[in-house]
């Protein structure tokens, strides 16, 4: 977490164009929700646990997530997050149902937007 916070920090203060995705945990320290909101657009795309449980079922590569009811795990996770998301966040992209392609593409348009 602290390398994380650190490339926040570098990558947030940066004058030039990219995307940077996140993982989810990247929320739960203030700085980091600070550097990225004030520094950063920041898009959170929504999606229930279900739908993430899905996506994940066969990924053994997250460790909090190895457990006998990964979407349970998940929920729980979400009521401590997502109010630390939505503080963090400028926009909100429900991509529950949505293929990458569809989820960038509403991205695309909200950038767009902006």
């Amino acid at each position: 977490r602290d390398m994380e916070s650190q490339v926040i920090d570098e990558l947030s203060a940066s004058t030039s164009s990219l995307l940077l995705s996140t993982g989810g945990g990247v929320v739960l320290r203030e700085q980091n929700r600070r550097h990225l909101h004030e520094r950063t657009q920041v898009f959170y795309l929504d999606c229930t646990p279900e739908a993430i449980a899905a996506r994940l079922r066969n990924d053994v590569t997250r460790p909090l997530l190895q457990v006998e009811d990964p979407a349970l795990r998940l929920r729980e996770l979400l009521l401590q997050r997502e109010p630390l998301y939505l503080e963090t966040a400028h926009f909100v992209i429900q991509t529950s149902g949505l293929s990458v392609a569809q989820a960038a593409q509403r991205i695309r348009m909200q950038a767009e937007l902006a």
